[in-house]
Order: C-alpha cells, then structure tokens, then sequence
C-alpha cells in the first residue's frame, strides 16, 4: 500500500519535471541518522536527468534502511532545474526491550544476541535479524517448536513474545506385547517438558537399541487454538525378541568349541532377559540366566543365574610356568540387585555368588612341580560390590566415551564359604574417535564416517587383595583371548594384577575393520612392575547376523596365539 501511495503520488506530479536536471538533492526530517548514511543509498545525483523509476527506486531503498515508519520525496522547481528532497520520519529511539514467555534463558540471555541497544534508533531490519538469532539460539539448542510469537512496540519500549511449547501428552501405539511402560521409561521427555528434538532423537535411538521393535516412527498434533501445546504420537512396530544362537570358538590352546543358546530379549513385553544355553569342547559349560537390566533412580535392575562348566586337560601354570595338567569342574550360582545413583551416570551393583570348585586327575606334571592349586576344592560365598561412572554416548552407533568402574568381592565364612578374603580391583575403558584429530594430516575421504570411525579404544585394569594366598578359583589370573592374547588362559596368577590393552580399529568397509592391538600386564603375588609380559599382534572383525564376528593372531614372549569368537573384546 505504501509504495502504491508513493507511485500514485509521483504520476500525480508534473511532467515537465521529469525532464529536468537535478541541481540539488537533500533529506529532512532525520535528527538522528546521518543525512549522508541515507543518501549512499539513492541513485539520484546532482547533474542527471530526473527519473520517476529512480525516484521510486530511492524511497524504497531509504525504507529498507529499515530505520524509517515514513518516507517521501519533495520535487521543487527551478530556473536551472529540480530540487530533490527526501523526507523522512525516523523510528523511535529504543527505551527498552522487554521478553515475556521465555522460561528457558532469562532476558539477560537473550540480549547477548541482540545487537539492538537502547539509546538507538530503532531499526526493523536489525531488529528482524536479532529475532532470527533468538530463535536459532533455541533451534540450535534442539527447542525447535520455539518462535517468536508476537512483538509490540510502544513508543521507545518494544515488547517480545517468546512462544516455548510444551508436551502435552504423549501417546504411545502399535505395541501389542511390550507393556507401554517399558517404552515411556526410555523417553526422558515428561509432559509439561518443552520438547527438544535432539533429545527426544535420542529417546528413539534408545528404542531402537533395544531391539524389540522393526521401527519407530513420531508424529505431532497441535490441538486446535493451543499453539502452546504439542501431542507426541509414538507408533511402534513389535518385532520377535526370541531367537536362537550359535557359539563358535577357536582359541590355540582350548581348540574348538561350539554349542546354542536360546533367548528372549523382552521376556513378557516387560523388558526381562532370558537365555539359556550350552558350550561343548575342551572346555564345557551350560548355563541360564535372567534379568531385568534397565535400571534408574527408581528402578532396581536385576539378575538370577546359574552355571555348570567343566574343564578337560586344563594347563596349570605357576609364575608363567606349565607345571601339569588337570581337570576342573564348578558349580555357580549368582544373585544381583542394582540402581542408578542421583544421575544416569552412577550406578551400583551388588552380587551374592555361591561357587562349589573341584579339581582332579593331575597328570603330565613336569619334574619337581609346585601343586598348590588342588588344596582349593571347596566351596566359595562371596558378596561383590560394583560402583560405575558410565560416561559413554549411549546414542553414538560405536563406543563412544569413557567408563569406570571400581569392585570389592567379600568371601564370608558365615555364609557357608570355606575361605575368607577381599578382593579390591578397578578398570577403566576409553573409546575415542580419531577422524578429527587426523584432519589436516589425513586424506580421511569417505573411508572413516562419523558413524564409523577410525577408533582408539583402550582397557586399564589394576587389582589386588588382602591375603596373598587366594584360592585358585579367586585369583587375578591372566593369559587368553579376553586378556593377554599371547600366552595361553590362566598362564599368570596371583593376588595383584595390573593389565592394559590398547586397540586401533580401523574400518575398512562398511561392515568389516582391521584391528591392531598391543596387551601388556602381570599378575603375581607381589605388584611386580618390572616383570611385565606383553604381546601385539592384529585382527580382523566382521559384522554378521550373530554378532561381531571376531579373529585375533596374537604374538607373545615364546608362542604366537590364535583365537576365534564373536563380540569385542572389550
């Protein structure tokens, strides 16, 4: 409307002027923005010929300087020509600038992405790009249902409506076994939040971590004349949680072994674990367990189980040396019951394990050999207490982050254990991704994505305990593919124990990497430092339908190690 005044106005005006030449061109009405500021931006200069379009072209300019509720244009008449002047009504000068409806910042932060300031003249252009930062400050933040809802101005006071919506109600549909309570738990939006969309991404990357469902899908609904509110519509699609699994493994110096499990991941629709399974070879084992592991600042978590395991023509070594060879059988049993702390972070664990070991048929025993394993037949009660800061990203599609975890076991003779002693121990794992640290030094190309990236991980482990004449079934004990990958299972044992594994892993298609690895630690009845035994060596790992297929060739002090199994090692 106001540049159809502005046309009508300037066809109304003389013909003749628009042949004129312009003598003089000025501007009035500004007491505060410099008349030389306004006049950079018109075309109309003294000497040229006078034209209606760029008269038209000036006060459109002039307004979108933005500091301006009026503008318009005098043409006077001369003996030698026209003179131009622009006349101009500025926009108040700024008293103040007030938000209402924030509860998210305070005012004061909200300023700090004004560049407005009091005592100026007001601006609509600056103005409009201060509203633009207010809200990409809370878009950026994941509050993206956030606007700018309404601003008045009064005078020198301009007044500023912050619109934050909040959850209303969140419904939950499609799941037919799992109970809705055991999806809501994993939501950490509540009604009366204000939604923030990277969190509630997070709340469905959760979901679909747990595996019980095909997909997740999320719609909103805005209830008619509530702008304020938003309906989160949660639709699911169950998928079975029961199946059936193969165990294979290889290692140099257990051979093969193999055996089933059967599962069920969401036991009930209720979130509840169940597996029960069998390992035949060298080294046997049968088991059943079952849990509820999700756990928070209500919730106990917890875990029942039971397991039988036999051990033919096991090695027994002593100080690092083969001293004969034996058979084992044990019999466990095992409770536990866990919470978070005051955050998601902390948790506790504690655990009552019954544990009945025999040992028998000593044979191949080397001359003048040390038999100080066999006296340990008996029966084991312990109580085992774990405190874990788990600072991992639980959303990232690889391990991501650092956890820590401290442990004291209690062998208790009035629980009808036959030995009495406490075990202390405590191990911390890293997980960083090196894609930006390379940038700049690596051509990286499409080979490392940050959702699988080029990844440091690293397993720190130190214990000990307070009598260094523990069972055998209670010793630190290293060797293996799950410790030092170059020496055979239980190759160091002792009453101290300190260990570090380090790994590279390196993607080298979207479902296979190499890994290099170094081991390093001892276990000993004294905390040797200077007796340390290591082994390095490289791995392969493939992802498969039954888990992270895993190949690792190990080269210690005396022999090289082959092992072959499923998941990480840690």
């Amino acid at each position: 409307m106001r540049k159809l005044l502005l046309l009508i106005l300037l066809l109304l005006m003389p013909s003749s002027l628009y042949c004129a030449e312009v003598t003089k061109v000025s501007v009035t009405g500004n007491p505060n923005i410099s008349g030389e500021y306004i006049l950079n931006v018109v075309d109309t200069k003294p000497g040229r010929e006078l034209s209606r379009d760029v008269i038209l072209t000036d006060l459109e300019a002039i307004y979108n300087q933005g500091y301006f509720s009026f503008v318009d244009v005098n043409l006077d008449e001369e003996e030698d020509g026209v003179t131009v002047t622009y006349v101009v009504q500025e926009n108040p000068v700024i008293e103040s600038i007030n938000f209402t409806g924030n509860t998210l910042y305070t005012s004061e932060q909200l300023m700090t992405e004004v560049f407005s300031q009091e005592g100026t003249v007001f601006n609509r252009q600056f103005f409009r790009n201060d509203l633009d930062r207010i809200q990409e400050k809370y878009h950026k933040d994941g509050y993206v249902m956030v606007r700018v809802s309404d601003v008045q101005i009064q005078g020198g006071n301009i007044y500023v409506t912050i619109l934050e919506p909040r959850v209303h109600d969140i419904l939950i549909q499609g799941n037919t076994k799992t109970k809705a309570y055991v999806i809501r738990r994993e939501l950490k939006i509540n009604e009366g939040d204000i939604f923030n969309v990277t969190k509630f991404r997070h709340d469905l990357g959760k979901l679909q971590g747990l595996g019980y469902f095909e997909d997740v899908n999320v719609g909103f609904d805005v209830p008619e004349g509530q702008d304020d509110i938003v309906d989160l519509i949660l639709t699911v699609k169950e998928k079975r949680t029961a199946s059936v699994g193969v165990n294979v493994g290889y290692g140099t110096e257990s051979g093969l072994s193999g055996g089933l499990t059967y599962g069920d991941t969401n036991m009930f629709g209720r979130g509840m674990h169940f597996e029960v399974g069998f390992n035949e070879g060298d080294e046997a084992s049968y088991w059943a367990t079952f849990s509820s592991p999700y756990m928070d600042m209500k919730t106990f978590a917890w875990r029942v189980g039971a397991r039988y395991s036999h051990y033919d023509d096991r090695y027994y070594y002593r100080k690092g040396r083969r001293q004969f060879n034996f058979d084992e059988k044990s019999l466990t049993f095992f409770g536990g019951l866990g919470k978070k702390f005051i955050n998601d972070d902390w948790s506790w664990f504690l655990t009552l394990r019954h544990e009945d070991v025999e040992y028998s048929n000593i044979r191949y025993a080397l001359p003048g050999y040390i038999d100080d394993l066999t006296k340990w037949d008996g029966v084991n009660q312990t109580v085992e207490l774990q405190v874990m800061w788990d600072k991992r990203d639980e959303y990232a599609p690889y391990p991501k982050g650092f956890v820590w975890d401290v442990n004291i076991e209690q062998a208790v003779e009035a629980l009808g254990g036959d030995y009495n002693y406490t075990k202390y121990w405590t191990q911390a794992r890293f997980y960083i991704a090196l894609n930006k640290v390379l940038e700049g030094f690596a051509d990286i190309g499409g080979t490392w994505s940050e959702e699988n990236p080029l990844l440091l991980a690293a397993r720190l482990r130190i214990g000990s305990a307070s009598d260094k004449d523990l069972p055998s079934f209670a010793r630190y004990s290293l060797g293996g593919m799950n410790s030092l990958r170059g020496y055979d299972s239980r190759s160091f044992e002792g009453a101290n124990m300190y260990m570090g594994n380090f790994e590279l892993r390196v993607p080298v298609a979207s479902a296979v990497s190499i890994v290099g690895f170094y081991d390093i630690g001892n276990a000993d009845d004294k905390m040797d430092w200077d007796n340390s035994h290591d082994d390095y060596g490289l791995g392969v790992r493939v992802k498969t339908p039954f888990g992270n297929l895993r190949v690792d060739y190990a080269k210690g002090e005396d022999e090289n190690r082959t092992y072959f199994g499923f998941g990480e090692m840690f």
